[in-house]
Parts: structure tokens; C-alpha cells; sequence
């Protein structure tokens, strides 16, 4: 992994040449088609404003190597990337490399954006990261069908548990023998903590780990939670899910065979763009709805975990207040609006939820207020650099719940003991 970003690629220098004095800032975002389409975009914006210029250094396909890559980078303290797209549960693992965006963006800036998110990219009182978008898990359906069969939308886990297995019934009996209940992405990874943390804080499990550093997942609501998910494999989800990640659930989705799915916001343009045979009608008025997850019962709630992307500047930057410059233009309202409207990616800046071209846009965004208000979030503050090695932990004892190799009650009794282990009484 060493040469992973050395001998940097000139992507694309975005600025006039007949600019003297111009600064040449690197960014490392993507490698997500859509997402580096968006970056590119925005970055070209700021760089004809500005009149610097910005090259784009290549980012590896898969997170687990973006992660690995950026630390050994920054670790050598290079300054050969100047801004880096980080995920939501980095921040505590690299803060150290980061420089504090405080020193160039407002309190009033910062108010715009959900508090939830700044305090997540906040850590020993530095702000080591700007909200480049917000993500958090959605329910995607099928309206047509729900209508059709006269349904409503599920409002608890068991109720999309009981639709989801009448409309396949009725689909299948009526020829469609591909037909799935729901679908969901639970390869032994860090989506399966995320949608799994869904399953858990919904029911009242809590997050894995408390706030006080304690261990806290071997309790009985989340034993009820894992119970109930293990119950859709081959019932109304197809055992297959068990090695999906959000691309899989989305493909088979997309292709008209499943009433509900998991997935992030900006699976709803991606619904909206490629169609299938769930074909958009006029207007953009799909056959396709979003809302918040359903509640782990009466007495549950709606969650969704907090993911989405951020940016942050590398503290060994030549030139780190052109760079801060870049990453406030990217997380900008004007920006996120218009990354809102093209790619449904969920804004940071909470009047955007509010602004009629969004909504128009992303009709489901009212609902979801709630959801990006309290988001759950993964216990990185508390686990801190140990938070990967937790996660992996978490994610793999849940996936042998899923594919039936343990008991709810066993597995989370072992993974219990073995983060105790780990916590060092709650210190971590």
C-alpha cells in the first residue's frame, strides 16, 4: 500500500494557464463514479472563481484501502494531498493530521449545518472536518404494490415483516416467482454495523458501546432485534443478502423483484436515473418512495445511522488556507443545493430541507428531518483508534447470527466479553 498514492496522477488541472500567481491544490474524493463526477464539478466551480487550480490524486476502490492509504500518507506527513474526503467514523482515527477548520469557518457557518454532524467531526475541541454530505440508512418500496395491495407504508419492523411477506405471496402466486419481501446489504463489513446498529438502537439495544466507554451489546433488546433479522433470511429476504453490499441491494431492487430495501438517500437518484422496470413517470414521480426505517416495535423509534462523507485538510498542506478555502466552497449551501438536486446527496445545511427546487427534486426530504436530527452513531468517539477492530468484531458476530452459525444470545454474550477485552475497563 506504500505506493498507493505517490507518483500522483494529474487528473485534471481546472484553472486558466494565463494565471501567474495561482496555487495548485490536490484532492483526494472519490473513486465513486457519481461522487467524483460531483467532486470534479464543484472543484472546477471553486477553481474559475478563485483562480487557483486543483488536480485530483487517485483514491483506492475499496474504503478499508482509502483508510489504510491516507493514514500512511499522512503518518509520513507528505504534503502531496492537500484536502481528503474522509468517512463519518474517521475523524477520531486521523485527527491528529487534520488541521482545525475552526481557524477559517464562522460560527454561523456552522450553525447551518446539523449539529449532530459538527459535533461528529469534532474532536478535543477541533473541528477536523467539514459536512460534504450527510447520509443516514432510508426505506425504499414499492408504492405501486403497496397501493395495489391495498398496504400501508410499515411503521414498525414487524409490520414490513407481515407486508413484505403478503406481497410476495400474492406476487409470486401471480407469476412472479422472483419476487423478495425486502432486501438489504449484510456482507461482513462496515455496512453490516451500520444497518445492524439500525436494527438494534431501533429496538432500545443501545450502540454497541456507551458513551462512558462500557460495553453494553449482550442485553435483551438487542438479542430481539438480531432475533427478528435473522428471521427474514429465506422468509421474506433471499440468503443472498448475506454477501450484498448497497450496490447489490439496489441492482436487485431496481430490478422490480423486492417490496422494500435498505439503503442510503443517494439511492434515490440512482432509482430515478436508471429505471428498469420501476420506469419513472413524468415529472420525476417514480413508482419508487422513501421514508425513516420502521421502529423496533410500539415502544421503539426510528433511527438511522449517521454516515455520509466529509472533508478535511492534511496539516503538512503547502498551503492550507487555500485548501480550507476549497473544502468551505464544497460544503457551501449553494453547493450541497446543487449536488442536492443532481445526485441526491443529503445536505448538511439544515434550510435546505426547506428550498422548493430540493424538494422538488427529493420529495421525501420533509420526512426525514427527524432522521438527520438524531441520527445513531457508531461508537468511534469512545473506541477512538480502536473503533475498526470493534466494528469488525461487531459486524461478524452479527453475520454469523445472520447465516445461522450462533444464536443471538451466544454471539452477543462472546462479542461482550471479547470487546471488554478490548476496552481496558472503558478506556479504550
Amino acid at each position: 500500500m506504500r505506493n498507493v498514492l505517490k507518483g500522483l496522477a494529474i487528473a485534471t488541472i481546472l484553472a486558466s494557464p494565463a494565471l501567474v500567481h495561482a496555487e495548485t491544490i490536490t484532492i483526494a474524493c472519490g473513486p465513486e463514479d457519481d461522487e467524483l463526477k460531483q467532486c470534479r464539478k464543484g472543484a472546477k466551480d471553486w477553481a474559475k472563481k478563485t483562480g487557483n487550480q486543483v488536480e485530483f490524486a487517485p483514491v483506492p476502490l475499496k474504503r478499508k484501502d482509502q483508510f489504510t492509504a491516507f493514514k500512511q500518507q499522512l503518518s509520513e506527513k507528505r504534503p502531496d494531498v492537500d484536502v481528503y474526503r474522509v468517512d463519518v467514523v474517521w475523524p477520531g482515527m486521523l485527527a491528529a493530521h487534520f488541521i482545525d477548520l475552526k481557524l477559517y469557518v464562522s460560527d454561523e457557518v456552522l450553525n447551518q449545518h446539523f449539529p449532530a454532524i459538527v459535533q461528529n467531526n469534532t474532536v478535543g475541541g477541533k473541528l477536523v472536518a467539514m459536512p460534504w454530505f450527510a447520509d443516514a440508512g432510508l426505506l425504499f418500496y414499492r408504492k405501486d404494490l403497496l397501493k395495489k395491495y391495498g398496504q400501508n407504508p410499515p411503521t414498525t419492523w414487524q409490520e414490513l415483516e407481515e407486508v413484505a411477506r403478503k406481497l410476495q405471496q400474492a406476487e409470486r402466486k401471480a407469476g412472479n416467482g422472483k419476487m423478495w419481501g425486502f432486501v438489504f446489504a449484510a456482507k461482513a463489513d462496515e455496512i453490516l454495523t451500520c444497518t445492524a446498529l439500525e436494527w438494534i438502537d431501533s429496538f432500545g439495544g443501545g450502540t454497541i458501546v456507551g458513551e462512558d466507554g462500557k460495553v453494553t451489546i449482550n442485553n435483551k433488546k438487542a438479542v430481539e432485534a438480531l432475533t427478528t433479522a435473522a428471521g427474514w433470511i429465506n422468509d421474506i429476504s433471499p440468503p443472498e443478502v448475506r454477501d450484498y453490499e448497497e450496490k447489490d441491494a439496489l441492482d436487485f431492487f431496481l430490478s422490480g423483484n423486492a417490496v422494500f430495501m435498505r439503503n442510503w438517500p443517494e439511492a434515490w437518484a440512482k432509482a430515478k436515473a436508471r429505471g428498469g422496470k420501476l420506469k419513472c413517470e413524468v415529472k420525476g414521480k417514480c413508482e419508487v418512495a422513501v421514508m425513516a426505517l420502521p421502529k423496533g416495535g410500539k415502544d421503539g423509534k426510528s433511527t438511522g445511522t449517521l454516515g455520509g462523507w466529509h472533508l478535511a485538510v492534511s496539516r503538512y498542506s503547502k498551503h492550507p488556507e487555500i485548501a480550507a478555502d476549497l473544502v468551505k466552497y464544497l460544503t457551501s449551501p449553494e453547493e450541497q443545493k446543487r449536488r442536492a438536486i443532481k445526485a441526491a446527496h443529503n445536505p448538511s445545511v439544515m434550510a435546505l430541507y426547506k428550498d422548493p427546487k430540493v424538494l422538488n427534486a427529493n420529495p421525501f426530504y420533509p420526512s426525514l428531518l427527524e432522521t438527520f436530527t438524531n441520527p445513531v452513531a457508531r461508537p468511534w468517539q469512545v473506541t477512538g483508534r480502536q473503533y475498526d477492530l470493534m466494528s469488525s468484531e461487531f459486524f461478524n458476530a452479527v453475520h454469523a447470527v445472520l447465516s445461522g452459525s450462533g444464536t443471538p444470545e451466544d454471539k452477543l454474550k462472546g462479542l461482550q466479553k471479547t470487546l471488554e477485552r478490548m476496552s481496558n475497563e472503558g478506556k479504550w
